[in-house]
């Protein structure tokens, strides 16, 4: 059963999501991958305000294609993550609180959800046009210059999505192949009596 969410995200809701959970997240949600990024952290590193307020905010890592007539949005699908890791520290020392991608985090990304109370969420890859319709509202927010890349403000309803790294620092990604090689090796001795 999924645990149903909203945003801005609060520390009761953050301390409530354990890795492993399925959430269905409703609210405002904030895109931007690599080249916002970049722009955000520069701007902290200039002590310059952000394009949004970004306390308790989700960004999703996504390059959405364009939207067809009458829709807020195209194919909207997760990107891989790895390649904010490097801006992640900065924007969760800003109040980030929730980051939606898909793949693995660095170990100082980890620490930083960890030391800020943040969680990390993957949402499903190969889906991009199933994740769309969850989006009810698209606004562009900030560097239109960068496209698809560009920053906007979505509003998504029941958006599906799996906590992958806790507010505890515990990894899905980890849990679940040592869940995985135990439940193979169990069988394997099943098999071999």
């Amino acid at each position: 059963m999924s645990k149903k969410i909203t945003t801005p995200l609060t520390m009761e809701q953050i301390n409530n999501l354990k890795a492993g959970d399925s959430v269905l997240l409703t609210g405002y949600v904030y895109t931007a991958r690599d080249a916002a990024h970049k722009r955000l952290v520069d701007l902290i590193n200039q002590g310059k305000e952000l394009p949004f307020d970004i306390e308790g905010q989700v960004i999703y890592y996504v390059g959405p294609t364009p939207a067809k007539e009458g829709q807020p949005i195209g194919s909207a699908g997760p990107t891989t993550s790895y390649r904010m890791d490097s801006y992640t520290p900065a924007l969760l020392e800003k109040g980030l609180k929730g980051m939606i991608g898909k793949g693995k985090r660095g170990a100082e990304v980890v620490e930083s959800i960890k030391k800020n109370g943040a969680v990390y969420f993957a949402a499903i890859g190969g889906a991009a046009a199933l994740t769309a319709k969850c989006v009810k509202q698209s606004e562009l927010v900030a560097y239109e210059d960068l496209g698809a890349e560009a920053i906007r403000r979505l509003y998504v309803e029941d958006l599906p999505l799996v906590v992958v790294i806790d507010s505890q620092g515990n990894n899905y990604y980890e849990i679940g192949q040592r869940e995985y090689i135990e439940l193979t090796n169990n069988s394997r001795s099943q098999e071999i009596k």
